[in-house]
């Protein structure tokens, strides 16, 4: 199973899922964590998405299955372009089915994020 991470190692409030990886494949050697941009051709891992990413604005880590519930910024360049974006295009030209987002608070600590993430993937 490949699991897609998402965020920017820079920026400290969104690297969270990124900084994870090591021990997210230390803990389920048998899964893929696949640290990638949001603007790749993410239908190329499957019908069926999993993805961990920082989510801002929750306070507590949530799942998100329809992607219609994420917010949005307009459009003006491609910079603009995001994952929210791209997975609501991909689900309505039915490149992929189904998509599963295990969000993050940006501020949550590694350990309770690694515990919350085995229960949830």
């Amino acid at each position: 199973m490949k699991i897609l991470i998402f965020g920017n190692p820079l920026v400290p409030q969104d690297s969270l899922a990124i900084n994870l990886i090591p021990k997210l494949q230390e803990q389920f050697p048998s899964k893929e964590f696949l640290h990638l941009d949001p603007t790749e051709n993410l239908e190329q891992y499957g019908k069926h998405l999993t993805i961990i990413d920082v989510v801002h604005g929750i306070k507590e880590p949530i799942i998100i299955t329809n992607p219609d519930k994420l917010s949005t910024q307009k459009i003006s360049s491609m910079h603009d372009f995001d994952l929210t974006y791209n997975l609501k295009l991909l689900i309505q030209a039915k490149k992929i089915q189904t998509v599963k987002i295990l969000g993050l608070p940006y501020d949550m600590k590694e350990e309770k994020a690694l515990e919350w993430i085995k229960y949830s993937i």
